[in-house]
């Protein structure tokens, strides 16, 4: 049986279900020869690992635990007596968690795993990298950083692994990856990397008021609390700068073009959430509705998508795109990818699914963790 030693920092949705993934697969695993080996589980605030982690694990039963707790919104400090386990709190869990990596990094390898949505994280995954662990990410802000993070993370290209940074689930890293190294240049990228902007643009499509689209998908829980975090394009600029890196190109996030589908004067800074969704984003009805009219008189559709081509343009906003397309044929809330190289050059591979969803990310990560396991002794 090969054991992986993990230890996972970031417990919210995506985290908590990374957990539950783990424990609901154990048989699956163990008819592969594979146990993930959990040793620690840290949030922003506190760390519990077991108590000697070079041969024991947080078992099931406190992995639940922790599922439980954390869904109830409390910290991890929160837990009770969990026997042959510590707590540690903030002053002390990021050094703890040092430890930990730079021990078992030396010792049987550590899939240190970050399922955070914190620029934090930064700091620690560059030095684990350097104690031999192998790093498995869900958040994108460490590859989104600067080059020399980015350069830093990716030195040791077979301990890294990041699927879930840019399509949750679907085999976006993996596809370029196989293309890339295959020597078939990839020249164009063009996606729709967001399911909430996928769904509002295929619902406008429909003649339905931008503003009412909007409130709809908030309440279907598709997007943010504030739906500008959606609306702003800045998550669909960060998973266009990690395939833009992917391909090669040294940019940093502003030097990405994008469009927001809200005027800075509209921005938090300047207006409340419910005045936004009150008298404010009523106001942005009108354009909409033009441009959707005016890609109609064209045969096309609006697409809010990421484009990526040649060796200069990197840019995310709202494109005319063909009905026919396969980005024109999306509805819904999938993310849909179309990558064009000399093998695809006509034709595009095209990669199409659920994009978003804490249970579909989870499993990307998972997958990511499996990935590694031949690194493992």
């Amino acid at each position: 049986m090969k054991n992986i030693p993990l230890l996972l920092m970031g417990c919210g949705g995506v985290g908590r279900q990374l957990l539950q993934h783990i424990v609901s697969c154990r048989s699956l695993h163990a008819q592969q020869g594979v146990h993930l080996r959990v040793v620690g589980v840290c949030d922003s605030k506190s760390l519990v690992f077991a108590s000697d982690v070079i041969t024991r694990e947080l078992n099931d039963q406190t992995l639940s635990e922790v599922c439980r707790v954390k869904s109830n919104g409390s910290s991890l400090s929160a837990l009770g007596d969990l026997g042959e386990c510590t707590v540690n709190g903030n002053t002390e869990s990021k050094r703890k968690v040092m430890d930990i990596a730079a021990l078992l990094g030396k010792a049987t390898g550590l899939a240190f795993v970050d399922c955070s949505a914190s620029s934090e994280t930064i700091r620690m995954l560059n030095q684990v990298v350097d104690m031999g662990c192998c790093v498995v990410l869900a958040n994108k802000k460490p590859l989104t950083s600067t080059m020399e993070d980015y350069d830093k993370l990716v030195s040791y290209p077979r301990r890294i692994r990041h699927e879930s940074t840019v399509g949750a689930g679907l085999p976006v890293i993996e596809s370029l990856n196989r293309l890339l190294s295959s020597g078939d240049p990839v020249h164009c990228i063009i996606g729709s990397l967001s399911g909430t902007l996928g769904y509002v643009m295929s619902e406008v499509e429909d003649g339905k008021l931008f503003s009412e689209v909007v409130k709809a998908a908030k309440n279907l829980g598709f997007t943010e609390p504030d739906p500008r975090d959606d609306l702003s394009g800045m998550d669909v600029a960060r998973k266009a700068l990690i395939l833009a890196r992917l391909l090669g190109r040294r940019i940093n996030l502003d030097s990405i073009k994008i469009e927001s589908l809200y005027p800075d004067e509209m921005g938090p800074d300047a207006m409340s959430v419910e005045e936004f969704l009150g008298s404010g984003i009523v106001s942005l009805d009108n354009d909409v509705q033009e441009r959707v009219k005016r890609a109609s008189l064209n045969g096309n559709v609006l697409r809010y998508v990421c484009v990526i081509e040649g060796s200069s343009r990197c840019e995310v906003g709202i494109q005319e795109l063909p009905k026919d397309s396969p980005l024109g044929r999306l509805r819904g809330s999938d993310n849909v990818l179309e990558i064009y190289s000399r093998c695809y050059n006509k034709q595009p591979l095209v990669i199409q699914g659920a994009g978003a969803g804490n249970d579909t990310t989870a499993a990307g990560v998972l997958a990511d963790i499996l990935d590694i396991q031949d690194l493992f002794p």
